[in-house]
């Protein structure tokens, strides 16, 4: 009896922390704006890759949340040649001090060609 028990808490822990439904998807809290950018090759390409990756859990399009809100670093890198590579480079290896205290986990796993399109996705995302 006592094993059943533990069994039923462990699987209820579990079940409590995978996130569920409430988790929400690139496309839930994208706004309008990107609906014209949805032909763009470089927005589908970082689109497909950060839904596939950890990026959504520190960033949202226009707010703040642990990280900067992705407009505001298109806005800040817009127009600057060095953006994609300086941005792709901050993805890979991570970074502090930009933003706030709270350092970017690099995300080593990304080719270089991978962090360069979620740069281009990112700053697509200027107003």
């Amino acid at each position: 009896m006592k094993k059943t028990f533990i069994i039923i808490s462990v699987l209820a822990i579990l079940a409590a922390c995978s996130g569920g439904g409430d988790k929400k998807t690139e496309t839930e809290t994208v706004p309008a704006k990107t609906e014209e950018l949805s032909d763009n090759p470089d927005y589908q390409k970082g689109l497909e890759i950060t839904a596939k990756s950890d990026c959504f859990t520190c960033h949202k399009i226009d707010e703040k949340n642990i990280g900067p809100a992705w407009r505001d670093v298109a806005n800040k890198y817009a127009g600057q040649d060095t953006a994609i590579k300086y941005l792709a480079h901050k993805i890979i290896v991570g970074g502090a001090g930009v933003w706030g205290e709270v350092p970017m986990a690099p995300h080593s796993t990304f080719t270089q060609e991978d962090a360069e399109a979620v740069a281009k996705y990112v700053l697509l995302l200027k107003k």
